[in-house]
């Protein structure tokens, strides 16, 4: 198991629950994102609020873990990961609480939260296409990708990863089980080789004909659009992107979310900071720092690469709905081979 880095290496946790109940302005999140720029959002509520972060930085499985093994006794206020079918396990393991904001339900769209846990950025599974060998039109939706003229085309990372058993379990959602599998197995077919990698890697596999297309989230696209590196300008110069499903459900959405734990010994400093990130100003920094969009759909966006990939239609459907057919999903790939 990797070892969990804590931001402030001089707190243990048993330092952390103390500090917590002396002290009630402090709030201890385990996190599960690792971007750097999220710095910014935490530093700025600590300015606005008064109010400490102390982080303990580390992998989703293993921050479930800890808060289990913890218990009553866990420091946690608040767990922060990636992905509705994430959240859900936390949620269905008792983890979390109720969230009870007049700010949080009048902010976020009602098919981003539930009782229990809010998505607060989302990213979109796009379609990506090497322009040189497959046409635009032959990849307008996630199901073409099982079309048989895509034999030997598909790169896509392995069907375990909660990304693509969101995509699954939105296309039950939509489409049901039979034909999710019918799908899943179309695109093993498919395959240019073994799933493997991240997102990226499919990407840059798309633009050197490895594969001829490939489903990334979006955000992992607009950091090689903003990149100045010219090896990354050549992979995108070489790529085309599409928003699939436009003419049906929208394209599939993933979220960052965030849960205030169970045993939070700091309840009022959590509910605070679930309404920060529903700020404009912590929505811009999604945005405008990580490549994400806002789930405030208000909040001006000003990130040239997402303002390049255009307008689209986006699925709305709950991120709750997501979250119970995620287990079904896993079973479908399970089933086409999709390992």
């Amino acid at each position: 198991m990797a070892r969990l880095l804590p931001r402030l290496a001089t707190l243990t946790v048993i330092a952390l629950a103390c500090q917590a109940h002396a002290d009630d302005k402090v709030l201890n999140i385990y996190s599960a994102r690792h971007y750097q720029t999220d710095e910014a959002f935490y530093a700025d509520f600590t300015k606005q609020t008064g109010i400490k972060i102390n982080r303990l930085d580390g992998k989703e499985d293993e921050l479930l873990e800890r808060i289990k093994n913890e218990g009553a006794n866990s420091p946690a206020d608040i767990l922060i990961t990636v992905d509705a079918a994430r959240l859900a396990i936390a949620d269905q393991a008792g983890l979390f609480q109720p969230i009870q904001s007049k700010v949080l339900t009048q902010r976020i769209p009602a098919h981003l939260r539930t009782p229990n846990w809010i998505a607060f950025s989302t990213r979109a599974r796009v379609i990506v296409y090497n322009k040189a060998n497959v046409k635009a039109e032959w990849v307008q939706t996630y199901g073409d990708l099982a079309h048989p003229r895509l034999k030997g085309q598909v790169c896509v990372r392995a069907g375990s990863h909660p990304y693509n058993l969101s995509l699954g379990a939105a296309f039950i959602a939509h489409d049901g089980e039979q034909q999710a599998e019918a799908w899943a197995r179309g695109l093993v077919q498919n395959f240019a080789r073994n799933p493997k990698g991240g997102d990226t890697d499919q990407i840059k596999s798309v633009a050197a004909g490895e594969c001829g297309v490939a489903i990334s989230n979006s955000y992992y696209l607009a950091r090689l659009m903003r990149s100045t590196k010219p090896e990354d300008q050549k992979v995108v110069n070489a790529i085309g992107i599409v928003w699939p499903n436009q003419q049906t459900w929208g394209a599939h959405i993933n979220v960052s979310g965030a849960g205030i734990i169970k045993t939070a010994p700091n309840r009022a400093a959590a509910v605070k900071f679930m309404e920060y990130l529903a700020s404009d100003k912590a929505q811009a920094y999604f945005a405008d720092g990580n490549n994400e969009w806002p789930a405030v759909p208000s909040v001006k966006v000003d990130n040239p690469a997402l303002k390049a990939m255009g307008p689209f239609k986006a699925d709305t459907l709950p991120v709750a709905e997501l979250a119970k057919n995620a287990a079904t999903a896993q079973k479908v790939f399970d089933r086409a081979g999709w390992r």
